[in-house]
């Protein structure tokens, strides 16, 4: 038995267009898009009275996926959080990226929150973290 790879990382959203034209402007490529409202899902993920809408996205190499779940039945009743980097639990989603100056700008004029600034890590990486929709983490890493 091993584990071979990440398949995918989920995500709940509240504004699943909003998500999904985010991912699409920074990059990904848009998968699929479906409904989610089966006995199986509630089997699998343990809740019950499912009812939503989910959307598949992928980098441009397909080795990665991002899967945007929007709940309609049940709700979260805490809403969107943001919490700081520092916050336990599943915190960021890291992109290798290209030219990532150009691509924090793009982030920028679309409304994404810059938490710091691009960093010159000992000449190895490039890193910058910032806030986009939903209160989702990105972190984008572009090796030097």
């Amino acid at each position: 038995m091993k584990i071979k790879r990440i398949d995918h990382v989920g995500i709940v959203v509240k504004d699943l267009q909003a998500a999904i034209a985010f991912f699409l402007e920074i990059g990904l490529e848009l998968v699929g898009e479906g409904n989610i409202e089966d006995p199986w899902v509630e089997r699998v993920i343990g809740l019950e009275g499912v009812k939503g809408e989910i959307a598949v996205l992928r980098t441009s190499d397909g080795e990665a996926n991002i899967e945007l779940v929007k709940f309609h039945t049940p709700s979260d009743e805490n809403g969107i959080q943001n919490p700081l980097a520092n916050a336990l639990g599943i915190r960021h989603i890291a992109f290798a990226v290209e030219d990532i100056e150009s691509l924090v700008a793009k982030l920028e004029k679309i409304g994404a929150e810059p938490l710091g600034e691009i960093y010159n890590y000992n000449n190895v990486y490039k890193l910058f973290y910032c806030r986009g929709p939903e209160g989702i983490i990105l972190e984008l890493a572009e090796k030097i």
